[in-house]
């Protein structure tokens, strides 16, 4: 499975962001997809997963701001992130868990 993330950006915090990935080489449908960053120091952290029959989970520190979704037929995974803050700087990823293939990243910055 190849994945593509894009859709970061430089944002005020407060604002919003959606991030796509894109996923290709599979039966997109079947697969758990996730998205994870790593913020600049750190470690790579789960944010958010969405399974193939479309039930969700979120890190606490995201409930209620951010929301993955998935469409099969574009084989694309969403997270749009609202009221974003500072401390969502970082790299997101996103992950297929059947594979264990991950996206090249795409960059969130939140200035204050």
């Amino acid at each position: 499975v190849q994945l593509q993330a894009y859709g970061g950006g430089m944002v005020q915090a407060g604002g919003s962001l959606r991030l796509s990935c894109t996923a290709s080489g599979s039966v997109f449908g079947i697969n758990d997809m996730g998205w994870y960053r790593q913020a600049p120091g750190k470690e790579r952290e789960f944010v958010a997963e969405i399974t193939e029959s479309g039930a969700t989970n979120y890190v606490d520190f995201v409930k209620g701001r951010f929301t993955i979704s998935k469409d099969n037929v574009k084989r694309r995974v969403y997270l749009q992130m609202n009221g974003l803050k500072p401390e969502d700087t970082a790299v997101y990823y996103c992950h297929d868990t059947n594979s264990n293939s991950w996206g090249q990243g795409t960059l969130v910055t939140v200035s204050s």
